[in-house]
């Protein structure tokens, strides 16, 4: 099983529910005792009242749905292509699902921005080269 870049997605789209049960599970909350009724919201602004803790883990579930989607779209293309038991892609593919996790828990918990900035730098080498590579192999 750990021998298909198909793997790291599964993982990646599990981490990204567990998130979205964290946020709903600290969100509900905290807009209950701020007194937000989620009818009347007309704007996103309008839960900036809302803890930041709170606030960072509703951003995190939001990032994980913007760059991981070029990731799932080229572990399909290198999957549908013949390249998914190729070591090298599937061991980059776990380091951008490894990182994007750490990513995750970074901003979720501390959100120093530098080192919250590393992590997403560091994860996204992992993609720019498993694109580079694919390229190459088409040139």
């Amino acid at each position: 099983m750990y021998e298909t870049i198909l793997t790291p997605v599964l993982v990646l789209i599990a981490w990204t529910l567990v998130m979205w049960l964290w946020m709903y599970a600290t969100r509900i909350p905290a807009m209950q005792k701020a007194g937000i009724k989620p009818a009347k919201l007309r704007e996103k602004s309008e839960m900036d009242v809302l803890p930041r803790s709170v606030r960072q883990v509703a951003d995190n579930h939001n990032h994980l749905h913007e760059q991981p989607m070029l990731f799932y779209a080229l572990a399909f293309y290198i999957h549908l292509t013949g390249g998914t038991g190729d070591a090298v892609f599937i061991g980059l593919a776990w380091g951008y699902v490894f990182l994007r996790i750490a990513h995750s828990l970074y901003q979720a918990l501390v959100n120093f921005i530098p080192v919250r900035f590393a992590l997403y730098t560091l994860a996204t080498i992992m993609l720019v080269i498993m694109a580079a590579r694919c390229v190459l192999a088409v040139i």
